[in-house]
């Protein structure tokens, strides 16, 4: 099929008009690109996102079996596993067989993940308050309760 000679057989007045600046998904890509770019800026390259996400949720909830840490940070099997293994390899989680159940393999945060999170719990604030600095108090809550709606 030529998609080119199907579109312009439509006349302008019956076109869709589709313009990429005006979509939901560029402009969010576009704000965590930026939201991204603050973040290496203020917790420097020796952290990834996903790898904070893992820190700082094994901080906020203590050791877990990997499964549920997935789920907690939005990680897929495969991913969070990923970042596990980094984060063990560096010394910063550690992973151990859940006595209640041989399956199940629990991540738990070192000594050193711990003063980790510590040091960088203050940075990562930083970058959400950089993050949303251009709104107000009043846009800072709408935007976080209509991004908690759409996911």
């Amino acid at each position: 099929m030529n998609i080119t000679a199907n579109r312009t057989s439509l006349p302008l007045s019956k076109r869709r008009r589709y313009l990429l600046d005006d979509q939901v998904g560029f402009v969010l890509r576009q704000a965590f690109q930026r939201h991204t770019t603050l973040f290496t800026e203020k917790m420097g390259a020796e952290i990834t996102p996903t790898q904070w996400a893992v820190i700082s949720k094994l901080h906020e909830i203590g050791a877990c079996s990997q499964n549920l840490l997935g789920r907690q940070t939005a990680m897929d099997a495969a991913t969070v596993k990923g970042v596990v293994d980094r984060l063990t390899k560096r010394g910063i989680v550690a992973t151990a067989p859940d006595p209640n159940d041989g399956r199940r393999i629990l991540v738990s945060l070192t000594e050193e993940g711990e003063n980790l999170a510590d040091l960088h719990i203050g940075r990562a604030l930083d970058v959400t308050e950089a993050t949303l600095a251009p709104l107000t108090a009043t846009e800072r809550g709408t935007l976080m309760s209509l991004l908690m709606k759409l996911r």
